[in-house]
């Protein structure tokens, strides 16, 4: 009889009978009570009433009952705490019991119970475990302290299991050595620090590869990860792990193969510079990949979304072998797909031939999606590889001569890439195209049939008719296809302004008129401007010359790719993404990344690493920072003639001064030097003040790791010896090195760039290196929102990093600031009471004196001092860098933390900067 009759029980009062039989001397009938608790259990009755007679049925020699009741135990003990303890006994019992089933189900059993109490209890049994003759507890025992981990790491590292662990790796039996491994990779992972508590080193690599041969299948696995993480310390270390791991590939296990892989493709990249071992080990890597291809669908779908990784970082290993992803009449449609996509990265010259014929042939099949592909690979084929180009035409012409809707639609869609790719070559088949026309109906197909219209409307008789066809139903075509129209009006009138004025208005009005799309709408109103305007301008930007589209668009970027090559025979290899981008919690945010190539290796790349550029993601590109050429050093800034500095806001001191001539020099005298008068009626002046040192704000961070793939960048601002200076600290948390940075600065309110190349030696994994780079304020002008807002791009040899942050505003004032004190009242006076702002500050420590002299330092000059009734009145004045001044009042209360700041400037959109200034210099110790 099946055990499935312990499921059928429905009787009322059964968790009573449950409690009897469990009760019963007789060992058969509790063996029968617990198997009907068990299953109660399975459906989701709560039987947790249960558990102190399910707890004394503990003490029995007959192994399945005790199985059963652990099983029950790991289940409730989470609910019953209390009531757990008082199984304790009977673990600490069976881990010293003489059978080692036993001893290895007590001790894997407490290590499941995530119970703080019980917890305490399971380190002196797990300690003896660990050092158990019988090599099936110390492998239980060893998973066990990665379980203890989780609960309480703290424990783990203060009873010394990590270096328990750490001998299990010397261990006689292979298995044991598996569990150690795999027990110290998840450790490793949960570190809360990111760091590894076990560094692997030679002796500890050289014992894993000895035990890699013995283990099962599973424990291989774990060993080949971990085999993954270490990195050699020099070539021939590299090779010797490569050689011991190569049999591996041979292995019938799919997991233990693309686990080799992994460690291969890692060791490659420290081998490069040894052409005659990296091409042996290259020849040896495709077999295995071959073979994974033979396996169910499931199976092989995994593999090619590997092999897709594979063939993008090293297309050598199976350039021979295109026939293998040649797609099979019964394969499901996810595998071929995949298989397409493989098909096209190792289209080259020799191969293209046979490919064209494949895809041609595909797309005669009966499923539509495959067909669409298989229609897109052949345009892929005729931009990747140029020779084919012609032969690829011809291909799709004869497809469109199919007159089947969707292939019609495809051949058109990738014929306007190939038209971007080779401009001028193929256009003669235009007419074939057109033919075609009133047959198109999905957006994407329709879209690029009119962008074809317009781009070639010279060569097109009657494009205006035909375009004037699409304007009938405007309103009902799809945004993209109404974008596209647009477009394409405005160069036929470009191009043929006579004949088609008619139309060009009538599709402006339908775009800005009747139209509620908003990017329609903005395009409209542009041409409409650009054209009414100036038609010249209109031209260069409408039918400027486009840029040619590259032959690969969909690659991943590269620093992605040797993240995903780490993760090769994981979830991140097949969704092609990074585990951080879809696993929370631990483990998620160690990023992985390929180590460096060797020396020599790396001179013979140097060259196309430096032509090589990575378009940044549109996503964050900010302000125009597009156009500057990062990739120059930055110029030292000459200095400007003092009548051309820049007034950014038409503030300069003229203005101030009511549009006279500049003030003289003589007469922008220090306060103390100035003949003593009445200010304000009734202002003395006060002697020099005494400077203390500017204030530092401590440094933020500016780029995260996590937004500058490892690169993080903390800063501030500085002003010294009358220069700005960006102080920055870069820590490289990636795993490869970082070289090759420069610096470029958007046009920003005060004119700020580099006054000398950014100073930043090569940075190793995990170091960190200060910098100051020296700021000028020659450079172009243009107004930001915040004023202070700087916006600043960073390259190195990973990729180009955008951020932006705001310029203290104690770094703008000059040090030439302070105004004579007939100059201040007849300015104050002249400037108009709307141009006064008022500002509360609050926290204020210390007298008035000791603020004028924390002022002083970061050059907000203290004119003249008074008493008012009680009120301490400080007037003072300070220059931006751009030569706009201001004129400000401060009114302190002594005894109070509280005071008024009046500023007054021809241009009061600098007063946010300089009460924030204010805030950051009085809280200033």
């Amino acid at each position: 009889m099946t055990d499935s009759k312990y499921f059928t029980t429905t009787k009322k009062g059964e968790i009573f009978e449950l409690k009897s039989e469990l009760n019963n001397d007789k060992k058969e009938k509790k063996k029968e009570a617990v198997k009907k608790v068990i299953a109660s259990m399975t459906v989701g009755k709560d039987v947790s009433a249960l558990f102190p007679d399910v707890v004394n049925c503990m003490q029995t020699d007959n192994l399945e009952l005790k199985k059963l009741v652990y099983l029950y135990l790991m289940n409730y003990a989470k609910s019953q705490p209390d009531m757990a303890i008082m199984a304790v006994n009977t673990f600490v019992k069976d881990c010293e019991d003489t059978n080692p089933l036993i001893r290895a189900l007590a001790v894997r059993t407490m290590g499941c119970i995530r119970v703080d109490k019980i917890t305490e209890y399971l380190c002196e049994p797990l300690r003896k475990c660990l050092k158990d003759e019988d090599p099936y507890v110390r492998k239980t025992a060893a998973v066990c302290v990665a379980k203890l981990y989780d609960i309480s790491s703290s424990m783990v590292e203060d009873q010394g299991f990590l270096d328990q662990l750490k001998d299990l790796l010397s261990d006689s039996n292979p298995m044991v050595v598996a569990n150690a491994v795999a027990a110290l990779s998840e450790i490793n992972e949960a570190s809360a620090s990111g760091q590894p508590l076990v560094e692997m080193n030679s002796a500890t690599i050289n014992k894993l590869l000895t035990a890699l041969n013995e283990c099962t299948e599973w424990g291989q696995v774990f060993i080949l990860d971990s085999l993954a993480n270490y990195t050699p310390k020099d070539e021939r270390e590299a090779q010797s792990i490569c050689e011991r791991i190569t049999p591996r590939l041979a292995h019938a296990n799919a997991a233990v193969v693309l686990s080799a892989i992994k460690v291969l493709m890692k060791l490659l990249e420290i081998l490069a510079g040894d052409n005659d071992f990296c091409s042996m080990l290259t020849k040896k890597l495709a077999p295995p990949l071959v073979t994974l291809l033979s396996s169910e669908p499931e199976v092989q779908y995994v593999a090619l979304r590997n092999i897709n990784l594979i063939v993008q970082k090293r297309p050598d290993i199976l350039k021979h072998e295109m026939k293998v992803f040649f797609v099979k009449y019964n394969d499901p449609i996810y595998v071929k797909l995949e298989k397409l996509d493989i098909m096209i990265r190792l289209a080259n010259q020799s191969n293209i031939a046979q490919v064209l014929s494949e895809l041609k042939e595909y797309a005669t099949e009966v499923d539509v999606d495959f067909v669409r592909k298989a229609v897109r690979a052949i345009g892929r084929c005729a931009i990747k590889v140029e020779p084919s180009a012609e032969r690829c035409v011809s291909t799709l012409l004869d497809l469109i001569q199919t007159k089947v809707n969707y292939v019609v639609q495809e051949a058109i869609v990738v014929i306007k890439d190939i038209f971007r790719k080779y401009p001028n070559k193929y256009e003669s088949i235009i007419s074939t195209l057109c033919e075609n026309l009133d047959t198109l109906d999905e957006p994407e197909a329709r879209a690029s049939m009119v962008w074809i219209i317009g781009e070639y409307a010279e060569r097109i008789d009657n494009a205006d008719e035909l375009l004037d066809g699409f304007l009938e139903g405007f309103q009902d075509e799809n945004a993209q296809v109404q974008l596209q129209l647009l477009t394409a009006v405005v160069k036929l009138f470009l191009k043929r302004p006579a004949d088609t004025q008619e139309l060009v208005q009538h599709i402006l009005s339908l775009a800005t008129q009747d139209s509620d799309n908003p990017d329609l709408r903005d395009r409209g109103f542009i041409y409409w401007r650009l054209l009414s305007t100036d038609p010249a301008a209109a031209k260069e930007v409408v039918l400027a010359d486009k840029p040619l589209i590259s032959e690969e668009t969909d690659l991943l970027e590269p620093t992605l790719l040797d993240e995903l090559i780490c993760h090769i025979s994981s979830l991140a290899s097949v969704y092609h993404k990074p585990p951080t981008a879809f696993v929370e919690g631990r483990g998620a945010g160690v990023r992985k990344s390929l180590p460096n190539r060797s020396a020599s290796a790396a001179g013979e790349e140097s060259s196309s690493v430096q032509e090589a550029t990575v378009i940044p993601n549109q996503e964050s590109l900010i302000g125009d920072l597009l156009s500057m050429d990062i990739g120059a050093p930055a110029a030292p800034a000459a200095p400007a003639p003092a009548s051309s500095n820049v007034d950014l806001l038409g503030g300069g001191l003229d203005i101030l001064l009511g549009g006279g001539p500049s003030v003289p020099s003589n007469d922008v005298a220090p306060a103390s030097a100035a003949p003593a008068g009445g200010l304000l009626g009734d202002i003395f002046g006060i002697g020099p003040v005494s400077s203390t040192n500017m204030i530092q704000i401590p440094k933020i961070t500016w780029l995260p790791a996590d937004k500058g793939k490892g690169l993080e960048i903390q800063g501030t601002f500085s002003r010294r010896a009358g220069q700005v200076y960006m102080d920055m600290t870069f820590t490289n948390k990636a795993m490869q090195a970082m070289t090759g940075f420069a610096i470029q600065l958007n046009k920003n309110s005060f004119g700020l760039v580099p006054s000398a190349p950014l100073q930043v030696a090569p940075l190793q994994p995990s170091q960190s290196v200060d910098t100051s780079l020296p700021l000028g304020t020659t450079g172009p002008v243009q107004r930001m929102e915040p004023l202070n807002n700087l916006q600043v791009a960073i390259k190195n040899n990973v990729d180009i990093f955008y951020f932006a942050c705001l310029v203290h505003g104690n770094v703008l004032f000059v040090e030439d600031g302070q105004l004579d004190k007939r100059v201040f009242l007849t300015t104050w006076k002249e400037i108009p009471a709307a141009n006064e702002v008022q500002y509360n500050l609050h926290g204020i420590v210390g007298t008035a004196d000791t603020v004028a002299a924390k002022m002083t330092a970061n050059n907000i000059f203290t004119i003249a001092k008074r008493n008012v009734e009680g009120q301490d009145m400080l007037y003072q004045s300070l220059k931006l860098t751009n030569n706009i001044w201001v004129l400000l009042e401060l009114k302190l209360s002594p005894g109070s933390s509280d005071a008024t700041l009046s500023l007054k400037t021809r241009s009061v959109e600098v007063g946010a900067i300089i009460f924030a200034a204010y805030e950051q210099i009085i809280r200033s110790p």
